[in-house]
C-alpha cells in the first residue's frame, strides 16, 4: 500500500514506516501530524485517484527531528568589472516517519 500526498507544497510517494525529509514543518519532535491532501492511493492493486484529493483519506506521521541540509554556495561574478558576491544557504528540513495510511 502506498499513497501520493502533498506535504508542504511538494508531492511525495509514501508507504508505511518510510522516512522522509520534507521542508520545515511546525511542531515539536515526537509530535504526531496528519496530512489530508492525498492525491492517489494504491491498495492491493486497486487504485483510487482523487479529484483533486481523496475525500476522508489521511496519512499520519511522526516528527523525528528538525535539521539543516547541506550548504549550497551561491557565487555571482561579472567579468572585468570587479564584481564578486559569494553567499551560502542551508535549507531547513524536518525528518518524519510515516506511521499509517487511512483511506
Amino acid at each position: 500500500m502506498y499513497a501520493i500526498v502533498n506535504i508542504a507544497g511538494q508531492q511525495f510517494k509514501v508507504a508505511k514506516d518510510q522516512y522522509l525529509f520534507v521542508h520545515r514543518l511546525q511542531g515539536d519532535e515526537g509530535a504526531s501530524i496528519e496530512f489530508d491532501n492525498v492525491l492517489l492511493a494504491e491498495d492491493a492493486g486497486k487504485f483510487t485517484v482523487g479529484t483533486p484529493t481523496i475525500e476522508g483519506a489521511k496519512v499520519s506521521a511522526t516528527i523525528l527531528s528538525h535539521l539543516k541540509g547541506d550548504k549550497v554556495i551561491v557565487f555571482k561574478k561579472k567579468r572585468r568589472k570587479g564584481y564578486k558576491k559569494k553567499n551560502g544557504h542551508r535549507q531547513q528540513f524536518t525528518k518524519i516517519q510515516i506511521t499509517g495510511i487511512n483511506l
